[in-house]
């Protein structure tokens, strides 16, 4: 069995996560994708987060219905700050005799720019098939109060699409169409009132609701 990783904060999940993994399966032959939300991320604050139940919850429900996704939750049951080749052992072990090669990391362009500074990346790297994607970012500067900001020697930002052929490792290059839609600006759409219903799988979108994460309703 091919799988391959799709870590973030999912906070909360949209239509873009579903649409890059399933361009990892459908382009790269991947049998299933793991969506893994990040506990405490190394490199950024997270701002207006949803509890990690609910996070989990939600991707747990987007992931139903599709037997290429599954929701894993080692990063929040393992708990404390949450390190990507870590998670890389973990599913090692969990999947040991069913790999087939190795298990696929995707990582999206902006996450490639300082993927050097991340915890053991060398080891990473090599334990990996790493796959770049592209997608939208917002320009380094802007920082509204609903951005997860980054934190420590992370600058954070949007970089432009020559990252992707920069990248030192060994890695693939996602063709994946790029939306423009982020979990930010789902979240401030939200609390603005604005439209956002057809942003999210249909599950999430009546989780939020019942939930009434990021401020709906309010």
């Amino acid at each position: 069995m091919r799988i391959a990783v799709l870590g973030g904060s999912f906070n909360p999940l949209h239509i873009g996560h579903l649409a890059l993994a399933e361009d990892v399966c459908l382009s790269l032959g991947y049998d299933r994708i793991l969506f893994v939300p990040v506990f405490c991320p190394p490199h950024k604050e997270m701002n207006d987060a949803a509890g990690t139940a609910d996070r989990l919850e939600m991707v747990s429900r987007a992931c139903e219905g599709d037997n290429r996704f599954e929701a894993e939750s080692c990063e929040i049951d393992r708990g404390g700050v949450s390190y990507t080749y870590d998670t890389v052992c973990f599913l090692q072990k969990k999947y040991s005799g069913r790999l087939d090669g190795k298990i696929g990391l995707i990582l999206g362009q902006d996450l490639a720019a300082e993927f050097n500074k991340w915890y053991r990346s060398d080891r990473l790297a090599s334990e990996t098939n790493i796959i770049l994607a592209r997608r939208t970012g917002y320009p380094v500067g802007t920082s509204p109060s609903y951005i997860n900001h980054p934190s420590g020697g992370y600058t954070g930002g949007s970089v432009p699409d020559s990252v992707l052929l920069e990248f030192p490792y060994s890695h693939m290059v996602l063709e994946n169409p790029v939306l423009p839609i982020s979990s930010t600006e789902i979240r401030a759409r939200i609390a603005m009132k604005k439209s956002w219903r057809y942003l999210v799988p249909d599950p999430v979108y009546r989780y939020i609701i019942q939930r009434k994460l990021y401020g709906y309703g309010k």
